[in-house]
């Protein structure tokens, strides 16, 4: 399994910091999700739980409009396209093809 990092900011950093001091690390947090989940009608084959979590965090960063290249950085995927299917989540991606791009100057 590959390691990954996800760029956080100081404060985040500090307020991790203090809840490890305090509680130890997040073990109980997966415990925990482990139980939210057992409580839905959700079901994940064996072993995905931290799939459908680094899943959710990549959809929630493009939702947030973030940049797909840096996400596909963060996830580690060597290709493109295969980050590209979180592409569609990000939002006003049509309006910003129409605001950005070259043909933005025709008809005026």
């Amino acid at each position: 399994m590959k390691v990954r990092s996800v760029p956080i900011s100081p404060e985040l950093e500090k307020k991790i910091t203090k809840h490890w001091k305090r509680y130890g690390h997040f073990t109980p947090a997966i415990t925990s999700f482990r139980r939210a989940l057992a409580r839905t009608t959700i079901r994940l084959p064996k072993g995905q739980a931290a799939h459908a979590l680094r899943h959710t965090f990549a959809s929630h960063f493009i939702q947030n409009g973030s940049n797909i290249l840096t996400l596909q950085k963060i996830l580690g995927h060597s290709s493109l396209a295969m980050t590209m299917r979180y592409a569609h989540l990000a939002p006003d991606n049509l309006l910003d093809a129409v605001k950005l791009g070259p043909l933005r100057s025709f008809g005026e």
